[in-house]
């Protein structure tokens, strides 16, 4: 068992190192359920013995079909205590999209709590041969079986610009490395307590879990109706470390809940996910004025966040780009370069990174396509984000240079989107553009009512990859070059979606 940061090498080891430290700790907080380390420990060797007791083969990679459930967390510790790869999944998907994540990572278990079983039933066919959990069945494991550094931990799969979901493997070596970094940043200690704010689908789930887990902390699983009085929640369990998408800012304040100072227990606040405006972290810092400000910034491919930048009410304006807090400085273990820039020193190109927090390369090698470049003998990856130099070594975010965007944090694919609009009968053309964070769907053909076409999209696209406006076109506008001329469209959703249009 490891017996100190620096000599952990798999995933969950900093959790095995802080149950030795002090089992009877609270590692998880569910509501009014306090669990400690040593049954959340044990309830995972359970479930990790029922998993190897009842699959026809050894186990690589173990789904996760569960949601902020006691079974949820204690699921991602028995795939890990199994020695397989994590796949995270979502039972309120939509029953194709589960369909494919369940084939394409070629599962061997998977541990389902009781909002997982109702989205079991259709997946029957492509879980043949699959040990599926529900409860601890065969005797438990005696300790974690042994894994490689070279191992996949966990897979997650994003938003794929081909129309489907593209899997990310990431090892246990890239986010050990990631994990080494956030602890000589942040000194996270056991009296800290950690909001857990993401779906376990999503890669920054992983900084809230395993970082507080590795500093013998608190998980806290925050449910969506406390942000109705974030304040009261944040106060009454003690939470110190905030981490969330910066949209979670425009809720609370909504909610009236960032007055100054509604936040004295706060030492750190985090943000990753989407753009964090100027405007937003002032605010935060406001109510938070013990607790520096901090804007994360990574791709799930190169292991929760590669950059971070410190907000300075005096300074980070000064260095913001349309009022958006620069991303800041790569973590030390990371390179970059500006693909296409003319001066890497002033100009503008694509964001690419290289260091051991980089992934490998796609589930399906044919995603790899354009992902990759090769400079000086190494391999890069290509984040697909415009930056540009901010001063003092940062970097100011610019946008995308392709057609994928952030909705509520997640990062979706507007091809894909269109992609399931043309599948729609009667659809003959369709674009997908994001204004304002929500989506908008411009199409051409036979116009339906909106519930009806919400209803078909959401049968195969997860919610929050559905547009919520529609607009029928004769035809859709071209530029000058004879391209769909998707500013004007970006234009006119804007139009559509303020106040008083």
């Amino acid at each position: 068992m490891a017996t100190g940061p620096a000599s952990q090498r798999l995933l969950h080891e900093g959790f095995l190192r802080s149950l030795e430290r002090d089992e009877g700790a609270e590692a998880l907080r569910i509501g009014a359920h306090h669990i400690s380390y040593r049954r959340l420990h044990d309830h995972a060797l359970a479930l990790a013995g029922s998993l190897v007791a009842s699959a026809p083969r050894p186990l690589r990679r173990v789904g996760v079909l569960a949601a902020r459930s006691e079974s949820a967390y204690a699921g991602l510790l028995a795939a890990l205590y199994t020695g397989a790869a994590v796949v995270p999944l979502n039972a309120a998907f939509p029953a194709e999209r589960l369909r494919y994540m369940v084939t394409a990572a070629s599962l061997d278990g998977l541990v389902v709590d009781e909002r997982g079983l109702r989205a079991l039933r259709p997946l029957a066919d492509v879980l043949d041969g699959v040990a599926v959990v529900t409860e601890t069945i065969g005797p438990p494991l005696t300790e974690p079986l042994p894994a490689s550094p070279d191992d996949v931990a966990y897979i997650l799969f994003t938003s794929g610009s081909s129309g489907r979901p593209k899997g990310v493997p990431v090892l246990h070596s890239a986010a050990v490395a990631y994990l080494h970094q956030v602890q000589d940043r942040y000194a996270f200690t056991s009296g800290d307590t950690f909001s857990q704010t993401y779906d376990l689908t999503f890669d920054l789930a992983m900084f809230d879990l395993f970082v507080g887990w590795g500093s013998g902390g608190t998980v806290v699983s925050v449910p969506p109706h406390a942000y109705v009085s974030l304040p009261e929640f944040i106060s009454r369990h003690g939470i110190t470390v905030w981490f969330s998408t910066p949209r979670m800012i425009a809720l609370a304040r909504q909610a009236r809940g960032l007055e100054p100072g509604s936040f004295p227990t706060l030492r750190w606040s985090l943000f990753c996910g989407e753009p964090l405006l100027v405007r937003d972290a002032a605010q935060w810092q406001d109510a938070a004025p013990h607790s520096p400000v901090e804007n994360l910034y990574g791709p799930t491919e190169l292991t929760v966040s590669c950059t971070a930048h410190r907000f300075d009410p005096k300074t980070s304006p000064e260095r913001a780009v349309n009022g958006i807090v620069p991303i800041g400085t790569l973590h030390p273990n990371l390179r970059h370069l500006l693909l296409g820039a003319e001066d890497d020193a002033q100009g503008t190109g694509e964001l690419c990174v290289t260091g051991d927090q980089m992934f490998r390369g796609y589930l399906d090698p044919s995603d790899d396509f354009g992902r990759f470049v090769e400079h000086e003998g190494e391999r890069w990856y290509r984040t697909g984000d415009l930056v540009r130099p901010a001063g003092q070594g940062e970097l100011a975010y610019i946008g995308r240079n392709d057609q994928q965007v952030s909705i509520g944090g997640v990062r979706v694919e507007l091809a894909e989107i269109e992609s399931g609009l043309r599948r729609l009968s009667g659809v003959r053309e369709a674009v997908a553009v994001a204004a304002a964070g929500q989506l908008v769907a411009f199409c051409v053909g036979v116009e339906k009512p909106v519930p009806l076409l919400l209803a078909e999209l959401g049968s195969f696209l997860p919610r929050y990859m559905v547009p919520r406006h529609f607009e029928y076109l004769e035809e859709l506008p071209l530029n000058a070059n004879r391209k769909i001329d998707r500013r004007a469209l970006s234009d006119r959703a804007r139009v559509r979606l303020q106040p008083d249009a």
